[in-house]
């Protein structure tokens, strides 16, 4: 939608990659230490417990990490590295076949908060 190709406008301003996942990618159902993959996960569950490894999620933190891991393994696949997700800049020159429209986006500019030192 709109939102989506302003947000790609953007990225590219600065050099970003805009990077799409699959609609039905499971990052809430998929645990992100082992990778053991719930059949079902109804959406009034806010936490569970992985039944392989035990490790305790909650829903959000845990689709949070799941999209950023497959976020990085695409750039990987795609030629692009994993530089725009670390935090360094990312050449969409480098890859000319790479043509990657997302509803998750990370800037090289800015991936993390604003800090400032506390006095």
């Amino acid at each position: 939608g709109m939102f989506v190709n302003f947000l790609d406008y953007k990225l590219k301003e600065k050099g970003g990659v805009l990077v799409e996942i699959d609609r039905w990618f499971p990052s809430s159902k998929l645990c992100s230490h082992c990778h053991y993959e719930l059949e079902s996960l109804t959406l009034d569950v806010r936490e569970w417990s992985c039944p392989k490894c035990g490790t305790r999620h909650d829903r959000d933190e845990n689709a949070s990490a799941n999209i950023r891991a497959e976020v990085i393994r695409m750039l990987t696949v795609s030629g692009t590295g994993t530089a725009a997700v670390a935090g360094a800049k990312v050449r969409r020159d480098r890859s000319p076949k790479l043509d990657l429209t997302t509803k998750f986006g990370t800037s090289p500019e800015s991936t993390e908060a604003p800090t400032t030192a506390l006095a």
